[in-house]
């Protein structure tokens, strides 16, 4: 998917780009797997709110994906490729033997017509959901799973690819993204391929209002908040802060660990990321 630009007709165009959608095959949405969303604005189940700066946006229908990839042997094939307002991937909405619709990651260089199957004994091939143990070494995967059957839950947003890069015993081990090296047990299942859409770490917003169209709101620094505000608030004229970089309650923001040991995954970690 290419990236294009726009003439300079407006100070907010000059710098502005947007995606192509070459790669989109209709505009309308599988009724059966969309759903109506209510939105919450950052805020969870208590009613506080835990994600600062969110709320406004359009109006969106969630399209339900399948993540997990459980249709063991049954083939589908590739009947559209769709836009999803709620991630940074492009779905494909895929038709199986036995009739069933479901909607899947699409994959890059996938294209309508093309035939996916899940399964152990499934063909190494784009779009295909393989345990960890039947890929083979040096495969580029994404929607990998960390917990037998739960479903894929690492490497699912735009352009993104894991490298397989190692097995031994029940483990295989993982070059993710980030560069975080990590063993993942080896019957969680993962779809061979990269994400599409990779050119999406490439748009430019070109205007706040943009960003408020995603139902982001802005950011308001630290520094110029009153001192009950923030505590790097306050100050005769123009201040640093005055103190090491630290969140609105105190808490160091550059490189402080907040992560519980008790819930650490890090035996998994071969190299951590940083």
């Amino acid at each position: 998917m290419g990236i294009k630009k726009y003439n300079p007709r407006t100070p907010s165009l000059r710098y502005k780009t947007g995606l192509t959608f070459d790669e989109i095959t209709t505009n309308e949405s599988e009724k059966s797997l969309t759903v109506g969303i209510s939105k919450n604005a950052g805020r969870g189940a208590g009613g506080r709110i835990a994600v600062r700066r969110r709320g406004g946006g359009h109006k969106r229908k969630y399209r339900v994906i399948d993540f997990k990839r459980d249709k063991v042997g049954i083939p589908g094939k590739i009947a559209t490729v769709e836009y999803d307002p709620n991630r940074t991937a492009n779905i494909a909405l895929v038709v199986y033997a036995d009739g069933e619709k479901r909607y899947i990651l699409a994959p890059k260089g996938i294209q309508v017509g093309r035939e996916v199957i899940s399964g152990p004994g499934a063909p190494i091939e784009i779009g295909n959901t393989l345990p960890l143990e039947s890929v083979p070494l040096g495969h580029t995967v994404h929607n990998v799973e960390l917990e037998l059957g739960r479903g894929g839950q690492l490497v699912r947003a735009a352009g993104l690819g894991a490298s397989v890069v190692a097995k031994e015993g029940d483990y295989v081990t993982l070059k993710l993204p980030s560069g975080e090296m990590r063993m993942v047990f080896k019957k969680c299942s993962a779809t061979l391929g990269e994400v599409g859409n990779e050119d999406h770490m490439n748009v430019t917003i070109g205007k706040a209002g943009r960003s408020r169209w995603m139902g982001k709101r802005p950011k308001v620094r630290g520094v110029v908040m009153n001192p009950h505000d923030h505590p790097h608030g306050g100050g005769e004229g123009k201040t640093s802060g005055g103190r090491h970089p630290v969140s609105p309650w105190g808490q160091p923001t550059k490189g402080y660990k907040t992560r519980k040991k008790s819930k650490s995954s890090s035996k998994f970690i071969v190299k951590k990321r940083k």
